[in-house]
């Protein structure tokens, strides 16, 4: 009898312990379960804040090409090199944090060569800022293809440009305002497609 007492005491002894231990170790979890949260939801708002800070740098992309478009179709050198400088800018502090790791890798790719002709815009006469505007103008295809756009933008073509091999431009109106014929052909083109 004093045997089974003993074995008795011994087990609630150990009953008590694995319950009292399990308690610790739940009120553990309950702790840490809030600043998991609070850390998802810093997380969240430097994802967002990554995201809204690439909305703004693209924007303000797409505002300094449109000017070197607009000014190309003034026949507006000057303009058009002022554009091509601060697009460099641009490029150079666009955040891509918020895109996958392909996507960062992609629009890397495109932004070095987008910036490439953008300099080239900036310190060249007219008639090869039309050229470097070509691709420049296939790189922000690309690019908007990847990050989209709040403003309702139109993909234009010229058929006539670089011996007819054509060329390709983004425009914010449905009217067509070409920048590879400027004043000489200002009409010349067609929409392709419009983007949103």
């Amino acid at each position: 009898m004093r045997k089974l007492k003993m074995t008795l005491g011994i087990l609630i002894l150990t009953l008590a312990t694995l319950t009292a231990t399990s308690c610790k170790d739940g009120k553990k979890e309950g702790a840490t379960a809030p600043m998991s949260s609070e850390m998802h939801q810093e997380d969240s708002a430097s994802e967002m804040m990554a995201d809204n800070s690439s909305k703004e740098g693209l924007s303000a992309i797409l505002d300094n090409y449109l000017k070197i478009k607009n000014a190309l179709v003034a026949d507006n050198q000057e303009d058009a090199a002022k554009a091509g400088g601060m697009l460099v800018a641009d490029f150079e502090e666009f955040d891509k944090s918020s895109y996958s790791s392909e996507e960062k890798q992609e629009m890397t790719d495109i932004i070095e060569d987008a910036k490439e002709h953008a300099e080239h815009i900036s310190e060249s006469p007219i008639e090869h800022q039309r050229e470097h505007f070509d691709i420049l103008s296939k790189d922000m295809i690309d690019m908007v293809a990847i990050t989209g756009t709040d403003k309702k933008l139109y993909q234009d073509f010229c058929p006539m440009y670089n011996d007819n091999k054509g060329a390709q431009w983004l425009s914010t109106t449905e009217e067509i305002k070409n920048p590879y014929m400027g004043s000489k052909m200002p009409g010349c083109g067609k929409v392709q497609k419009e983007i949103k």
